[in-house]
This record gives C-alpha cells, sequence and structure tokens, in this order.
C-alpha cells in the first residue's frame, strides 16, 4: 500500500489484519454453558459426603471409648508394688504372682501379692471377679506377719473371672 490509500483507523496493514483475526474468531466460537444448579447440586453432595466420613471416623473413635466406659471404665492395672519374685533362702514357697485374664483383649495382668495384707488381697481378687479359696498360714523367714507369702494358683498359670485363688499367709 502506498502512503495515499486511506486508512480508516489509521493502523498498519498487520494491525488492520491482526484486528480483523480477531474479530472473527470471538464472534465465532461458541460461548460456555455452565450448569449452575448441576454444580451447587455437585458441591453439596461432596460436602455431605465428607461430613459423613469425619463423622463416621469420629463414632468409631468415640466408640472405643463408650464401650470402655460401659465395660467399667478403665483398664485393669498391675498392683502398685513391681512384679518380683518372693524367694527366701532356705524356702521354697512359690511366688505371690496372680496372672488374671480379665476377657478384654488386652491379654494376662500381673498382679503382685507378695507382702499385702488379707484385707487388701481380698478387695483386689474380688475387683478382678475371683473368689477367694482356703487360707493357710505358714512359717516362712523373712515376711511380715499376715501378709501373703503364695497364691494359688500362681503365675504362669492364667486365671479367669470366677476362678478360686487360695492364699498362704506368713505367720512371722
Amino acid at each position: 500500500m502506498s502512503s495515499q490509500d486511506p486508512r480508516s483507523s489509521g493502523c498498519t496493514p498487520f494491525e488492520e489484519e491482526l484486528i480483523n483475526a480477531m474479530n472473527d474468531f470471538a464472534h465465532s466460537t461458541a460461548t460456555p454453558a455452565f450448569d449452575t444448579a448441576d454444580m451447587v447440586h455437585r458441591t453439596r453432595r461432596r460436602r455431605a459426603t465428607l461430613i459423613a466420613g469425619v463423622a463416621t471416623a469420629l463414632i468409631v473413635a468415640g466408640g472405643g471409648t463408650a464401650l470402655a466406659s460401659m465395660t467399667g471404665g478403665s483398664t485393669p492395672t498391675t498392683a502398685e508394688k513391681p512384679m518380683t519374685t518372693a524367694t527366701t533362702k532356705g524356702s521354697d514357697y512359690k511366688r505371690a504372682i496372680l496372672l488374671v485374664d480379665f476377657g478384654k483383649g488386652g491379654g494376662p495382668v500381673a498382679v503382685d501379692f507378695t507382702g499385702t495384707d488379707l484385707r487388701t488381697t481380698k478387695g483386689q481378687l474380688l475387683k478382678a471377679g475371683l473368689e477367694l479359696g482356703t487360707i493357710l498360714k505358714t512359717e516362712s523367714p523373712g515376711c511380715k506377719q499376715a501378709t501373703v507369702v503364695e497364691v494359688t494358683p500362681h503365675a504362669p498359670k492364667v486365671v479367669k473371672t470366677g476362678d478360686t485363688v487360695n492364699l498362704k499367709l506368713c505367720v512371722g
């Protein structure tokens, strides 16, 4: 083109061709269609699924706590004394350690009755759901009078709720 050619927009031929191509493209493409109702429905469904999943997880986690509170509240623990063997020189009496199985899937719990008095021992046996059998008195050097020196059956035998436990107390 020459400089005498009239140009309506005052643009170069390249600029005019570019503008025409952009206008053709803008007018030829279809506008996107958005289905807003479907988008809202999908968002609500996803949110509801997420809330249901979180609620299920909380129920499962809280269910263990609820079951524990219904079955007694706490898990059984060992007696206050550490598990020890009660052996004295020249003595052949058994250990006063009882393995109690509470049946809650936690396995047997070791309870050491060595050196406890009869009243405390009776209370712990009743709390564990065990029956108190015979109470014998025996002489044993190095023990405190009226304390437990032997339980029968003793560890490694495991006792369950309702079993009978026999005791031997020290006479001094």
